[in-house]
């Protein structure tokens, strides 16, 4: 992608459809007259007395208990520099994005135009009343020291500037596991820290909690190495100047153990590295560009334990490891303050995390037959999902033992499934998605790539590396199309139409011709076919010169699926397709069907579409419990309906009596833990989460997928078909830039499950 559009994308994508990223949304009714004299006038006025009494009832009455502050001055954003408190605030939306999808934290980030320290710090204090805890963020050095060491002291809410202490966490627990794996002893290890910035003074700090001796570790900035006998030091800088005869960062890298770059990319070179001592170290944090790429240092040295902060590498070392779950556990104790202790306790809890036996959904996340602890795996990964339920309890214990928590956890148990249910807000399923897909991308055929938003989905999942386009359709319009969105990437733009491709459109209406020679089709029609572009890129996935189709964004659907029926074969013990749409709800991902296809299922059909969701969920790693609705519950009517789907029903639970299955049954009563336990206690579904739905016709199905869309805002990703044994992908007529993308993200991951289940 070029630099020009990824401006344009950027600037686009925080302007529309509204400016910024983040949004209030009110958490109690507010529909009636009634409903706003509780929220605000006479009815408030009964809390605020309250809190006037007793300033804890703050926590009881308000949001401040799940309210963090963002804050900058825009001295230090990214790599930018000085650039101002506004140009700071979409770092800071963004910061408070990811504190909301990973931890469920609601944020408001606060731009202050103060450069002074006296002021900056009067100005938070003086809003904290507000906040459950503070975060600090892009505030240059070393003002940065100085204002979180004063806010720490004279506020009793948690602060922590995560540009320091974020960096230092995540990396000092991989740098614990890595020492564990070399067998080195940490007292003795050798250390170059690349770098003298907040995040290197911290990160060294913490080093040294851990076992690190001070006179092992050797500091560089832009001038060389930090050495005592150096002018005009900082305080910070002269706490880890040497007095080693060294001077250049080349000459402190010779018999070094560990070296940490939090510098500039390429400062690096593979002579530096090949001087290290016996496995080396190497975290190479600077971003985009690590001071020594992955591949090169890899190939330089095979004993080389390697970390980057980039997510296509292993060992990513990344702040949103910490700086969430930290304060959730704050929070959640009502923590006076981040502590060294707490600090050191989630170094302790992401070290053993990544010891731990990783669970089959991160394997499936990340496209690995088992994640094991060691050289390729020091860390736990960022879409680890134990991490919302191991590191806050360590956080917030942590906090007790050391004496800041004013509201200790008594049920520990009963904490950790408060917290599995805070798996945070988002997309979450999405991202796991693409980053599954850009393991190991596959062919996708775009059959109507002379469409502008098809030939932008394909822009996408080219440039992320999602998938291999093949683009199909009128060359001459791709081709104009591909320089007015700035396409630049080589891909396969084939005309099923043109003369240079007769001699495989005869060769792909011979195979389809046998298929159907005794169904109707003469061998002319079958030829003639091979020119419509559906039946060509069904050919291409079925003859194996694709791995994967996306089609339907410009014809009606059945359309489209008549001649995938026609060329693509069903997988074994299927008789009939299904189709299936995954939407992320606020609630979580549910799983409907069918959707699209079957009209109105037998009682067999609708137990085989069952099993086929059920199995679809699984590829996301989870466990699928499956409501069967009706409008009624468990034989409350006799219609020829509810009938059917308690034969479903029975046919799973007496053949698949593992399956969590359960109906028929009300959508509220499935959909409702303490509504169905009170009610039907006997249900399979009782104290399960239900993630799958299946209805009993097209109808009701096709209905309430559209009106979640609409009406919710819950994002789609599908239809998606289950049966095929090739992964072939239909869309919804007029389908968005976005959903195409998911969409092709999901095929991708198909034709890779489906090739691992035919090599076996």
């Amino acid at each position: 992608m070029s630099d020009s559009r990824k401006r344009h994308e950027a600037l686009l994508y925080h302007a529309k459809p509204k400016p910024g990223k983040i949004e209030v949304v009110p958490t109690k009714k507010y529909a009636t007259q009634h409903d706003l004299a509780l929220a605000y006038s006479p009815g408030v006025a009964a809390p605020c007395l309250e809190i006037a009494k007793d300033k804890n009832n703050v926590y009881k009455y308000t949001s401040k208990g799940n309210l963090v502050a963002v804050i900058s001055n825009g001295t230090a954003v990214l790599g930018l520099g000085d650039i101002g408190p506004e140009a700071s605030k979409p770092v800071m939306e963004g910061k408070g994005l990811l504190f909301k999808i990973f931890a469920d934290i609601d944020v408001f980030d606060i731009e202050v135009d103060a450069t002074d320290v006296e002021q900056f710090i009067a100005t938070v204090k003086a809003i904290a009343p507000t906040f459950g805890g503070i975060n600090l963020e892009d505030i240059k050095a070393p003002e940065a020291f100085e204002i979180e060491t004063r806010l720490k002291a004279e506020l009793d809410i948690p602060v922590m500037h995560d540009d320091q202490h974020g960096t230092a966490i995540i990396s000092a627990a991989a740098l614990k596991n890595a020492i564990d794996i070399t067998e080195k002893d940490i007292s003795k290890v050798k250390i170059v820290v690349n770098g003298a910035g907040a995040a290197a003074i911290s990160c060294t700090r913490l080093y040294l909690k851990l076992g690190v001796k001070r006179e092992n570790v050797v500091m560089c900035d832009s001038k060389g190495v930090i050495r005592k006998d150096r002018d005009n030091l900082t305080s910070q800088k002269e706490e880890f100047a040497t007095d080693q005869d060294i001077t250049t960062l080349e000459e402190a890298m010779h018999n070094a153990d560990v070296f940490i770059g939090l510098s500039m990319g390429n400062v690096v070179n593979p002579e530096m590295l090949l001087s290290m001592a016996k496995d080396p170290i190497v975290f190479a944090m600077a971003n985009p560009d690590p001071e020594i790429e992955y591949d090169l240092a890899v190939a330089t040295r095979d004993d080389i334990i390697m970390a980057t902060g980039r997510s296509d590498h292993p060992n990513q070392v990344n702040n949103v490891l910490g700086f969430p779950f930290i304060f959730r556990g704050a929070l959640d104790v009502r923590a006076t303050k981040i502590n060294e202790e707490m600090k050191m306790a989630a170094v302790h809890a992401l070290a053993d995390l990544a010891k731990k036996s990783v669970p089959e959904q991160v394997n499936i996340v990340y496209d690995e037959v088992s994640l094991t602890y060691g050289r390729e795996y020091i860390i736990p990964k960022p879409f680890d999902p134990r991490l919302i339920y191991e590191i806050p309890p360590a956080i917030a214990k942590a906090a007790m033992d050391s004496g800041v928590a004013l509201e200790p956890i008594e049920d520990w148990n009963k904490y950790r499934e408060e917290l599995m249910e805070r798996s945070g807000s988002g997309s979450k399923e999405i991202r796991l998605l693409h980053n599954r897909a850009k393991s190991n991308p596959k062919r996708i055929v775009f059959a109507e790539a002379d469409h502008l938003d098809v030939l932008k989905a394909a822009q996408r999942v080219h440039e992320e590396k999602i998938g291999i386009p093949i683009l199909l359709g009128r060359k001459e319009v791709i081709l104009e199309l591909k320089e007015e969105i700035g396409f630049t990437g080589d891909v396969a733009i084939i005309d099923p139409k043109t003369d240079e491709e007769s001699d495989r459109r005869n060769r792909f209406g011979e195979a389809y011709w046998k298929t159907r020679q005794r169904k109707g089709r003469t061998f002319s029609e079958a030829k003639k076919l091979m020119r419509e572009r559906n039946y060509f890129a069904a050919m291409m996935v079925n003859e194996g010169e694709a791995d994967a189709l996306i089609t339907g964004y410009s014809r009606p659907y059945p359309s489209v699926v008549k001649p995938m029926l026609e060329l693509i074969e069903k997988d074994k013990d299927v008789s009939r397709i299904a189709a299936c749409n995954l939407m992320l709800t606020k609630q979580g991902p549910l799983f409907l069907a069918d959707t699209t296809i079957n009209e109105n299922p037998t009682a067999k059909d609708l137990a085989k579409i069952a099993q086929m969701t059920g199995n679809f969920a699984s590829m996301f790693g989870m466990k699928p419990n499956i409501a069967m609705l009706s409008f009624s519950n468990f034989g409350s009517s006799n219609s020829e309906t509810s009938k059917k789907i308690r034969e479903a029903v029975s046919y799973i639970h007496r053949h698949f009596p593992k399956v969590v299955i359960d109906g028929e049954i009300q959508a509220d009563f499935a959909l409702n833990p303490e509504l169905l336990a009170k009610e039907f206690p006997f249900s399979k579904l009782n104290g399960k989460k239900v993630n799958v739905l299946i209805f009993p016709n097209l109808e009701s199905a096709n209905i309430t997928y559209k009106l979640l869309k609409e009406v919710q805002g819950a994002e789609s990703i599908g239809p998606v078909i289950l049966g095929f044994n090739k992964p072939v992908h239909i869309l919804q007529l007029g389908a968005s830039v976005d959903e195409m993308v998911n969409m092709a993200a999901l095929a991708v991951v198909d034709a890779q499950q489906k090739e691992k289940r035919n090599n076996k």
